[in-house]
């Protein structure tokens, strides 16, 4: 992996040794215990080389192109050929594009650009068809206050992709995982004896973790605000529930909509003063965003 793309990752928050891993991952899934695309090799000459464009094939936001030039980056070193390919970009994630756009050329043994094709665009589609979906949300909320999380509903394997994917088109990352952020729900609180015995065992154990707290009721509200909690999820509540919770609550702590939001109701959550919606469908229902490698003819 080239050091410009390392640094492109670094710049927008990715570990690139994860993204390395997640690459050969998929690459040595599609290879096989072999490492060969038996239909380049018998196809191509050893020596060709080629160039070819990631184009779109559909509107929407491009997130994930510097883990695709990665993957072109990358195969050659899976495969044990050596040879690398070369990678220009020309979007950048974040970018609103449309179809027919060129995202990025890329230069190098033809075999090995049709080799790394599916890897790369699998990639480069999924975190792409996440972050204009989450640019909907994004755009949905224009004029509130509120701003649209992400959760853990992620592909195994992909969460640290996702999430960047969620930052690209203009979203927020909640926590990463269960060990960054306390999330007290519905069956810790059964299981401690209620909402104050919960969050007190989480500061006494963990004492600079920050704490969140699930709550069905403005009553569970401001017992949660009482007890120290500065982060309430306020789940499944009409947008008059929540105007409630905002009027009682105040600034004593951050307020987030969740639980079977939509679209169409984006727009009149978020008008009720809480500081977010979170929205699993970001991560666990997005649709690709359609993109191609067009191999350029003589």
């Amino acid at each position: 992996m080239r050091e410009s793309t390392e640094q492109a990752l670094r710049a927008g928050g990715l570990d690139p040794g994860e993204v390395r891993r997640v690459i050969v991952s998929a690459l040595t899934e599609d290879l096989g215990p072999d490492f060969l695309d038996v239909t380049s090799v018998a196809t191509i000459p050893e020596g060709q080389t080629d160039t070819g464009d990631l184009v779109a094939r559909a509107d929407g936001v491009v997130a994930g192109l510097p883990v695709a030039a990665a993957v072109f980056e990358l195969v050659g070193e899976v495969t044990g050929v050596g040879r690398t390919v070369e990678v220009s970009p020309v979007a950048h994630d974040g970018q609103r594009v449309a179809r027919g756009d060129v995202l990025a050329t890329v230069t190098g043994p033809t075999r090995l650009l049709l080799t790394a094709e599916r890897t790369a665009l699998n990639l480069l589609s999924r975190m792409s068809g996440v972050a204009t979906h989450t640019r909907a949300w994004a755009d949905a909320l224009t004029g509130t206050k509120a701003r649209v999380l992400d959760t853990r509903k992620t592909t195994p394997g992909l969460r640290a992709l996702e999430k960047y994917a969620v930052r690209a088109g203009g979203g927020t990352n909640k926590r990463l995982g269960l060990y960054d952020v306390a999330m007290i729900k519905d069956n810790h609180k059964l299981a401690a004896g209620g909402i104050a015995a919960a969050y007190r065992r989480v500061r006494e154990a963990f004492p600079d973790v920050a704490v969140q707290v699930e709550v069905d009721t403005l009553a569970e509200a401001v017992e949660a605000v009482e007890a120290g909690a500065d982060f309430l999820l306020l789940d499944n509540m009409t947008p008059d529930q929540l105007r409630e919770v905002v009027a009682a609550v105040g600034d004593r702590a951050e307020l987030e909509a969740t639980g079977g939001l939509t679209l169409g109701v984006a727009a009149e959550y978020g008008a009720t003063g809480v500081d977010f919606l979170s929205v699993g469908a970001l991560t666990h229902s997005s649709p690709i965003l359609d993109i191609a490698l067009d191999l350029r003819t003589a």
